[in-house]
């Protein structure tokens, strides 16, 4: 895989998305799948207080986007680190963030990931654990196999169906249910119309249907097996309200009563991996860097200052 990195020439629309970013916007070109010339959007933030040398990389969920981390990368750059923020692509996750490290020539990373890209992240710290000075895992998704517990698995049309049907009210109505725990702020709005920038954006047939092949991946790839051989320092942040399991309304009732369990699956998961730490929080649902950065960023800092 070889690459470059350009931030010239970015157009206002960019792979379908009219979101205007916080931080200036790069592209990271390269070549992938039988030569396929791919873009990774990034950002690059450097520290602006004084420079503690290390470098973040935050990783974004499926419905998510690296401006989802706003709150954050202002919060970890005052206390000096260089953030780095890609808009994933959707095959090959983990070696097209190693890529994009290698070309910015990053040697080692505290990795923090939320919801699919806390996914991504333990992959990451598997394949790549001399690359990785600490990990943090924000309410991942991928601690339970959901269809060896009864979620019927979905044809990709079926999936590529559902997501060409997504509507306004139909982000709005999950989010405030899972991300937020049927609370709702007028400024969470901001990151409902910037999905459905996407899906009603000038390429939303490619979107739908690449959106519809990370679900396949998430259902048939968890990583739940694989946390007991972590060997990197971690810590499982989860907020224990909640609720996320995809696929968990197409399977019975009485299946739909065991998935999502978030407050049994945070610490049952955590003691799998070797040394973790636990932080858990009773009240506070999918998003808590959006929902409550405040205490959110003063439980990330304080433990990666230990």
């Amino acid at each position: 895989m070889r690459g470059d990195t350009h931030e010239h020439h970015i157009p206002i629309e960019l792979n379908g998305s009219n979101f205007t970013y916080l931080f200036p916007v790069k592209l990271f070109e390269f070549q992938t799948q039988h030569g396929q010339t791919l873009e990774m959007a990034f950002m690059d933030v450097p520290p602006t207080g004084p420079s503690n040398n290390q470098t973040a990389i935050l990783l974004h969920g499926k419905n998510f986007c690296g401006a989802t981390w706003n709150a954050t990368v202002i919060v970890l750059a005052s206390a000096g680190y260089r953030v780095i923020l890609p808009d994933q692509i959707v095959y090959q996750l983990a070696p097209n963030t190693l890529a994009l490290l290698d070309i910015l020539q990053i040697d080692e990373v505290t990795v923090i990931g939320h919801s699919m890209g806390g996914m991504l992240a333990a992959r990451f710290s598997l394949l790549y654990p001399n690359r990785v000075y600490k990990l943090v895992l924000t309410n991942p998704i991928g601690l339970e196999n959901w269809i060896a517990l009864g979620v019927p698995y979905p044809t990709t049309d079926s999936l590529w169906t559902s997501e060409k049907a997504t509507t306004y009210a139909s982000i709005r109505g999950y989010q405030q249910a899972t991300y937020y725990v049927g609370t709702w702020d007028p400024s969470y709005d901001v990151w409902v119309y910037m999905l459905l920038s996407i899906y009603t954006g000038s390429r939303s047939g490619q979107f739908t249907w690449n959106s519809e092949l990370v679900t396949d991946m998430v259902l048939t790839q968890p990583v739940v097996y694989e946390f007991v051989d972590l060997k990197v320092k971690t810590s499982m942040m989860i907020r224990e309200k909640n609720n996320t399991a995809i696929g968990k309304a197409s399977a019975p009732p009485e299946v739909q009563k065991t998935l999502g369990r978030y407050y049994i699956l945070g610490p049952k998961v955590a003691a799998m991996i070797p040394g973790a730490m636990y932080v858990g929080f009773k009240d506070l649902g999918h998003s808590p860097q959006i929902q409550a950065p405040d205490r959110y960023h003063d439980a990330l800092l304080g433990w990666l200052k230990t």
